[in-house]
């Protein structure tokens, strides 16, 4: 069995989808993608892929060890989103060539279950009530907010008074028994997060995700010491290397996404990692079904897994959702807040291709928003 093409789909709302196809007719589904800049990852895919065509596709480490240290220059967010999709297309690949699913190929199944949360907003708070509300109507027992829109460098009492108040929000409809993750998205300063995190602590947050930028790791060990409050980060990292000095500096949760920290090859190999310093996995993923399958297939397979982001609602999916383009929903039918392993071979989802290619065509050019402080200077998005 050979590689014998690989292509590239840009699908709306803000995805990319890879399909590698053997000379023998087996498909293989990945999602490489780095949210913005889906035309360069293509691009790499496309660098990438004059590599693949030809070879055996169940090498899949020896591959992802090629494809990743392979180039003299190394690294970054668009190498190691191109890599992750084709990754995850290999072990697609691998689990329907054998008839069974990706964990069964990664040790076995750990756990029957994986808990996943909603998104339900928090940037602006008109309808945050209604949001968490509509959530565990759906079955949710857990949620995660943002915890402000732009954010100043050291925010006023009023500013502080507003974090909280959401988060309270938040709290009054979950009540104690459902959980609040809340995502500081890297919008605060070291400072104003070290204020902000003992604030909030009395409203028991399950996390706080991104208390600083991912380039101001070395401010992480200060924060973890100071805070009452778990912290979380990853979604911005993108291998081992880069978990170390996280994991180092004692955050609770390690957020790798599927899409960009290296595929399912790396990601398990994070999770190990992670659990030698007591900490868990909750992969972040606010993208499509293809990252979403390879998310579950680790969860399933992890020991020290916490829970599973998803899109389903998101906001940024409104001209297609993440059940847009599968063939059958059920895989991502989430029963009480819970998704259910099945033996569906591969990522166990069956992709509509004739939906695919008929989004590509019209493709997509999302781009996030661009902010600014009401002094008109650059604000983290």
């Amino acid at each position: 069995m050979k590689i014998a093409r690989v292509e590239t789909f840009l699908i709306p709302p803000r995805w990319l989808f890879c399909r590698i196809e053997t000379d023998d007719g087996v498909v293989g589904w990945g999602e490489p993608v780095v949210e913005g800049r889906a035309e360069v990852v293509r691009s790499a895919v496309e660098v990438l892929s004059e590599y693949l065509v030809g070879q055996d596709p169940l090498r899949i480490q020896d591959h992802w060890q090629v494809l990743s240290k392979g180039g003299f220059y190394r690294g970054g967010p668009v190498l190691s989103s191109a890599v992750a999709g084709i990754d995850q297309a290999l072990w697609d690949i691998a689990g329907q060539s054998l008839g069974v699913p990706v964990h069964t190929l990664l040790g076995g199944p750990v756990r029957d279950t994986v808990r996943v949360y909603a998104w339900v907003g928090g940037d602006e708070p008109d309808r945050l009530k209604e949001e968490v509300t509509a959530q565990v109507e759906a079955g949710f027992t857990a949620v995660k907010m943002n915890a402000a829109g732009r954010t100043p460098p050291i925010g006023s009492p009023a500013e502080t008074a507003a974090v909280v108040e959401r988060v309270a929000a938040a709290r009054e409809v979950l009540g104690p028994h459902r959980d609040v993750a809340v995502d500081f998205h890297g919008r605060f300063s070291a400072a104003n997060a070290r204020r902000v995190l003992h604030e909030i602590a009395p409203l028991h947050p399950l996390f706080v995700e991104e208390p600083v930028l991912p380039e101001q790791g070395h401010l992480l060990p200060g924060l973890v010491a100071a805070s009452p409050v778990p912290l979380a980060t990853g979604e911005r990292l993108y291998g081992r290397a880069d978990f170390l000095p996280a994991l180092t500096a004692g955050i609770a949760v390690a957020q790798p996404d599927l899409s960009h920290a290296g595929g399912i090859s790396e990601v398990t190999r994070i999770a190990s990692l992670a659990e030698t310093f007591g900490a868990h996995l909750a992969p972040h993923c606010p993208l499509g079904p293809i990252a979403l399958a390879a998310s579950l297939q680790v969860a399933f397979a992890t020991p020290n897994f916490l829970i599973q982001e998803q899109s389903r609602g998101i906001h940024y999916n409104k001209d297609a959702d993440l059940l847009s383009y599968l063939v059958d929903t059920e895989p991502f039918r989430f029963v009480d807040g819970q998704a259910h392993r099945t033996e569906l071979p591969g990522l166990g989802i069956a992709v509509d291709e004739d939906a695919v290619r008929n989004a590509d065509r019209s493709g997509h050019a999302w781009r996030n928003p661009v902010w600014r402080h009401a002094d008109g200077s650059f604000a983290e998005w």
